[in-house]
């Protein structure tokens, strides 16, 4: 059985190629159960005393395509692991043969999560954003970060970027290490100013109480929200969402698990008929921004569809 580890992956998952690897994967018959959502108590300390590390979620996501592949991820997240300099999200994914129920390969699905999670924002901008979007504030300093610039860039004009995070010496140590000829990236500690400026936001936090707000927002542009994945998660307010053209990745995750949509919903600010498009309807031209001044917000809550899509890609590769 193949096993790539994050190193190979990130050699084999060519972003430009996965991206056009999701928007195929979004037009073709795929079967993608609900994701399975497990609430994990707090953990025990190094001398085995309980509470010594955060309670945390566990994820269980399969999906298969008829008689060619399966694939599931187990996917842990504990939010508290960043005090302790651990990754708060860790993965695993095994791509199996559909017709035959054969292991073919086992997959780091840390790695994988990261670019296809930046990959299907990327799409969503791709059909959403302005064209000529070139200036990006990324709101959130961890793993996801750099993968949500380094894919925004593909599909727009990017040329200036600036990063906000709880932690400023993480955004200053991330935009040194991101900035390069051709692409200004700079720490900023006002965040409000900094979605004032921007053309498009993104968004990718384990924020419970909203980040940005529907006040800052401006026409023209393009709001992407990655972070949240519980009805208990919020990285923009009601207002964001209620002056926002709203797209999603799916309508059933995004209806069972984004905190900013399950949110607005309840207090009357939107309906689920708020929902313009999903990822699936993009490809028609049906679903196009409004126009110029459109502000358009993209929720994503991750799909199953985008991992076997980006696991085959990997296992195809030379």
């Amino acid at each position: 059985m193949l096993q790539l580890d994050a190193p190979v992956l990130a050699l084999r998952l060519d972003r430009r190629a996965l991206i056009a690897a999701l928007d195929r994967a979004f037009r073709e018959p795929c079967t993608v159960p609900a994701r399975q959502q497990y609430a994990l108590p707090a953990g025990q300390s190094a001398h085995g005393s309980p509470g010594g590390h955060g309670a945390g979620t566990l994820l269980v996501m399969p999906a298969w395509t008829q008689g060619r592949s399966l694939g599931i991820k187990i996917v842990t997240v504990f939010p508290e692991n960043s005090r302790r300099n651990l990754h708060s999200v860790n993965a695993s994914y095994l791509l199996l043969d559909a017709a035959s129920g054969q292991p073919r390969a086992l997959l780091d699905g840390t790695e994988l999560t990261l670019r296809r999670t930046a990959a299907a924002s990327a799409l969503a901008s791709m059909y959403l954003s302005r064209t000529d979007a070139s200036r990006l504030v990324v709101v959130g300093t961890g793993n996801l970060a750099p993968h949500l610039i380094e894919s925004h860039a593909l599909v727009r004009p990017i040329r200036s970027v600036r990063i906000w995070g709880r932690r400023a010496e993480r955004a200053t140590a991330l935009a040194a290490r991101l900035s390069r000829e051709g692409l200004l990236v700079e720490a900023t500690d006002d965040l409000q100013a900094a979605v004032r400026w921007a053309d498009l936001v993104s968004c990718a936090t384990l924020a419970h109480d909203p980040l940005v707000l529907g006040a800052w927002l401006r026409p023209g542009q393009h709001l992407d929200l990655v972070g949240s994945f519980t009805a208990q998660m919020r990285e923009a307010d009601d207002e964001a969402i209620g002056r926002c053209d709203l797209y999603v990745d799916t309508r059933a995750g995004a209806l069972a698990e984004s905190g900013e949509i399950i949110g607005a919903i309840a207090r009357g600010v939107i309906d689920a008929s708020a929902i313009r498009a999903e990822l699936s309807d993009l490809p028609s031209g049906r679903f196009a921004r409004a126009g110029d001044d459109a502000i358009t917000v993209f929720k994503s809550v991750g799909t199953a569809i985008e991992d076997l899509a980006a696991a085959e890609l990997a296992c195809a590769a030379p």
